[in-house]
């Protein structure tokens, strides 16, 4: 059997200046380096564990006019739609051009419009980053936001089960319907993956139905419209449905939570000139509270995060032997 685990974060570690560092079972999510207090935005961005300075000065392009971001279709709601609004009015604010943020239909076209660069920044999820930096080396992560709620850089992924079909308990999921968000999400689809392998289910043999709904928020609606008996999807969703009363505690219940994972980044392109990476980094870092944030949850602004924040997420893509296009 295998056995997989994302790092659990100790609170103590949790450490506030203009980073936070967080601990984890012998590794380091760095959120946003120690040193970040007293080096420059300048030396904070040199370097790419991917790219060479050579490969990204050779690819750069000129300062854009018009600013184009892709955001994976994690929520659809209409206050997630006025929140992205906020983030685009603030960043054109800000940096002084237009911007249009686009919510493509489902992950991979969102991964696909940065990957080809069609639009120069992406606000995707941990896994949809990995793949999306496995097939354009020239793309970096800069910050990921904060979750007012817990106030770290990290959210949790949760699987929601309908206790009228019987199930209070992972095992009790084998024979029935069970639906993630996409192949590409982190939090509703690799991480549950991975916790059911663990536990011996394989979702395309042991379950009596799986499918795939799009969205976070489309996974909420297939469960309670007893369209499926369970899905996997990222713990902000599910708060945010049950304080709005559309699940009753009574009937759903959360069978598992995983270990924090790593906030969804928001990704550019290398081949952006360093003076402008500099200025959107600064603003974001710089942005109010509440700006948008994918999972759902409420934002507290941004943190500074780095390629190797991801590492965890690659590795348990190996482990489940994953390829970039599945």
């Amino acid at each position: 059997m295998m056995h997989w685990s994302l790092p659990k974060i100790k609170n103590e570690r949790l450490v506030f200046c203009c980073k936070q560092l967080v601990a984890a079972h012998g590794l380091v999510f760095v959120m946003a380096l120690s040193f970040a207090c007293t080096q420059t935005p300048q030396q904070l961005l040199q370097g790419s564990p991917t790219t060479s300075p050579s490969q990204i000065e050779a690819a750069t392009i000129n300062q854009p006019t018009h600013l184009k971001i892709a955001m994976i279709p994690s929520q659809n709601s209409a206050e997630e739609t006025k929140q992205r609004q906020l983030l685009a009015d603030y960043l054109q604010e800000q940096l002084e051009l237009s911007v249009t943020i686009e919510v493509p239909q489902d992950y991979g076209a969102a991964i696909d419009l940065l990957v080809e660069n069609k639009v120069q920044i992406a606000y995707l999820g941990p896994f949809s980053y990995v793949k999306a930096q496995q097939r354009n080396a020239l793309l970096e992560p800069i910050v990921a936001p904060i979750d007012k709620r817990t106030g770290r850089p990290w959210y949790t992924s949760v699987i929601v089960a309908n206790t009228a079909q019987g199930i209070n308990k992972l095992e009790d999921l084998q024979g029935k319907r069970f639906s993630f968000v996409s192949q590409s999400s982190t939090s509703g689809y690799l991480v549950p993956l991975a916790q059911l392998k663990e536990l011996g289910i394989d979702p395309q043999q042991d379950f009596a139905a799986t499918s795939y709904a799009g969205s976070h928020n489309q996974n909420l609606a297939a469960l309670t419209s007893g369209a499926v008996d369970a899905i996997g999807i990222n713990k902000p969703t599910y708060l945010n449905a049950q304080k709005a009363g559309e699940l009753a505690p009574e009937q759903y219940k959360v069978l598992w939570e995983s270990d924090p994972i790593p906030n969804a980044p928001i990704v550019i392109s290398s081949r952006l000139p360093s003076q402008f990476k500099l200025a959107l980094q600064k603003a974001l870092l710089d942005a109010p509270a509440g700006l948008a944030a994918l999972s759902g949850a409420k934002s507290d602004g941004y943190t500074l995060v780095e390629d190797k924040d991801y590492d965890a997420i690659r590795q348990l893509q190996a482990t489940l032997a994953i390829e970039i296009n599945d």
